[in-house]
């Protein structure tokens, strides 16, 4: 039984638009991107609420660009991140199986070890005896 990097493992077999996947679901599960869509949410609707009417440019209280362009950034969003969080479910069956593997292995050694211990008690109990 061989005791593998399960990161080489995974990332050696993903095709890059894979990789993309995952890096858009690490980067999205931030409070980084959480602030950038909430300052850009508070900056449109604070602009066209509060500008002067000729710059404004998606009056309120539709505000129908926003709602579109929210709706386009969730449709794109949301498979890439069912994508990447699949693929981080693949890696840690991966990554538990490996460390099921090193379990069974260590468990046999240990087993090994208690029996020769064993045996190195019988060994100092008879010699001692005499």
């Amino acid at each position: 039984m061989e005791i593998k990097n399960t990161n080489h493992l995974f990332k050696n077999d993903l095709k890059p638009s894979e990789l993309f996947a995952i890096w858009i679901t690490d980067r999205i599960g931030t409070i980084g991107f959480f602030l950038i869509i909430f300052i850009w949410t508070v900056l449109w609707l604070g602009w066209n609420m509060i500008a002067p009417k000729d710059v404004r440019f998606d009056p309120y209280p539709a505000f129908v660009l926003w709602l579109f362009i929210s709706n386009m950034i969730q449709i794109f969003l949301m498979p890439l991140l069912m994508v990447g969080q699949n693929l981080q479910a693949k890696r840690a069956e991966i990554r538990a199986e490996n460390d099921f593997n090193v379990n069974i292995k260590a468990e046999k050694e240990v087993a090994l070890l208690i029996k020769e211990l064993s045996e190195l008690k019988k060994m100092v109990s008879q010699l001692s005896s005499k």
